[in-house]
């Protein structure tokens, strides 16, 4: 009989005041169809998800049956909503506002771009943005480069995790500076959860061995041949990583 250790048994993703059996956190933008994209992320074993007021307003006209956010809801996931596609604190604030008094939640993904096409990240408009919403009562994950120094300012501010990209997003090139997410893990006391670039399986098993505690996919699953399996794929080797 193969005895499970307590901590594996008991492992729990906690970010902020909320608690998540799952480390695999899924977009939901860019599947062939909804119906794969809810049955990609049950078979991920997400439970939280990002979601984004920008591509589907939450209040759109239509049968409420059909509205994204409350299918989701009765799916049993907890929605984290982004700010995606803002280039300015400003601008992500307000965004991050809105959010919160359409789904009733303090979750915020934080995304402050410095343009379209790296889609990298603003360091300075991210964290005054990051400060601000913290202030607000924000449970802020701020999406963030690979910067060891940058990801030190954002917990400082209050951030409830640290969202390193692997890689820009959508290419999925996987873990380009594993040195720098390994420092990053190191140094700070919050969750740390690989944001972007991560193409494949693999690259979720490498972002657990390096120590960290969550995973964020949306390109990798959502743009494969076969998304749902793909998924699965990508939940199995979370908890091998983990394991390992």
């Amino acid at each position: 009989m193969i005895r499970k250790d307590k901590s594996i048994r008991d492992d729990v993703l906690r970010i902020g005041d909320y608690e998540f059996g799952s480390r695999v956190l899924l977009g939901t933008a860019a599947y062939p169809n909804r119906q794969i994209m809810l049955e990609s992320l049950k078979a991920s074993g997400a439970e939280l998800v990002t979601i984004s007021l920008r591509r589907i307003a939450p209040n759109q006209p239509g049968n409420q049956r059909e509205n994204l956010y409350r299918i989701l809801r009765e799916k049993g996931f907890t929605l984290l909503p982004n700010t995606a596609g803002c280039f300015s604190a400003r601008e992500a604030i307000m965004t991050a506002e809105m959010a919160r008094e359409a789904l009733g939640t303090d979750l915020i993904k934080l995304e402050v771009i410095a343009d379209e096409e790296t889609l990298l990240p603003d360091p300075h408009e991210l964290l005054e943005a990051a400060e601000i919403l913290v202030q607000k009562g924000f449970t802020v994950l701020p999406y963030t480069s690979d910067d060891p120094v940058l990801a030190r300012k954002l917990e400082d501010v209050g951030c409830a995790a640290i969202m390193p990209l692997a890689s820009p997003i959508g290419t999925g090139l996987g873990i380009a500076n594993p040195h720098n997410l390994s420092i990053i893990r190191a140094r700070t006391q919050l969750p740390v959860v690989v944001d972007a670039g991560l193409g494949t399986a693999s690259d979720v098993t490498q972002a657990f061995e390096l120590g960290c505690d969550a995973v964020l996919l949306n390109t990798a699953i959502a743009k494969a041949e076969h998304p749902i399996t793909m998924a699965s794929a990508i939940g199995y080797a979370a908890k091998a990583g983990r394991h390992a």
